[in-house]
């Protein structure tokens, strides 16, 4: 098991956007802006939702990955931090998960 983290991740992806790098795909992505990296975003949940219905466990790998690089990215462009993300899920395992969607503001 790789001692990889999302953290790690979040690290390289803010170095990355602010480099010179021409060849750097995270640093055109954050140039396109918020909106082309949330379209990317949902492009690869979509591909990772398919990959596991498909039911192959190297492409569900593979997407889930892209899925994840690209949560970070959009965080990135929006000023959230992963450890932003970790308190709430932290805050949320008080409870039951049904518990906690029954607690939310209804709309």
């Amino acid at each position: 098991m790789s001692d990889f983290t999302l953290a790690d991740l979040e690290t390289i992806i803010a170095r990355r956007s602010t480099s010179d790098d021409e060849m750097s795909y995270t640093r055109k992505l954050v140039g396109k802006g918020m909106a082309h990296c949330a379209k990317k975003l949902g492009e690869e949940g979509v591909e990772a939702a398919l990959a596991a219905v498909a039911g192959s466990r190297k492409e569900l790998v593979g997407e889930a990955a892209d899925l994840l690089y690209h949560l970070l990215v959009v965080l990135r462009v929006a000023e959230v931090s992963v450890a932003e993300v970790m308190d709430e899920l932290a805050g949320r395992t008080v409870r039951t998960g049904l518990e906690e969607k029954a607690a939310r503001p209804q709309d």
